[in-house]
């Protein structure tokens, strides 16, 4: 077998209207579906990226710290630093908190929490030639972005 690309992620939700105005509104996901208690989206590249399932707010939450688990997924936004500085522009706007900002020589990344504190990088791609000569240079020390 051999893996071809990530799919999608499903996430469970305290708060499907909520999250969905997050991923809908705010990162500009397209929505396709829903049904009940679902909502699934679609950036276009194929059928669907993300799907949305509330379990209630009587949910266990994220535990805060060091745990097993998904640390972060990462979205890419665009193709260039201006790209990403109008994220950071239309984030903050709407009232998105930055928790991170990571040069890491193949991207350049922001990271935000949604409402349920699931952690996404948002990044863009800094000459992938790069990465593609040598896939190694993933490694390579995180620096501090400056946009």
């Amino acid at each position: 077998m051999k893996i071809q690309e990530l799919g999608h992620v499903v996430l469970y939700v305290s708060n499907l209207e909520r999250s969905r105005h997050f991923y809908r509104d705010i990162l500009g996901f397209r929505e396709i579906a829903s049904q009940g208690n679902m909502a699934v989206f679609s950036s276009g590249r194929t059928h669907h990226e993300l799907l949305l399932i509330e379990v209630g707010t009587d949910a266990t939450p994220i535990p805060s710290g060091r745990r097993l688990g998904m640390y972060h997924f990462g979205l890419k936004i665009g193709n260039d630093d201006e790209d990403l500085r109008s994220a950071l522009k239309e984030l903050k706007a709407a009232g998105v908190s930055i928790i991170g900002a990571s040069d890491h020589t193949v991207t350049h990344s922001l990271y935000i929490e949604d409402p349920d504190g699931n952690e996404i990088e948002l990044y863009i791609d800094v000459q992938p030639e790069i990465w593609r000569e040598n896939p190694r240079a993933i490694l390579a020390e995180i620096k501090p972005l400056k946009l």
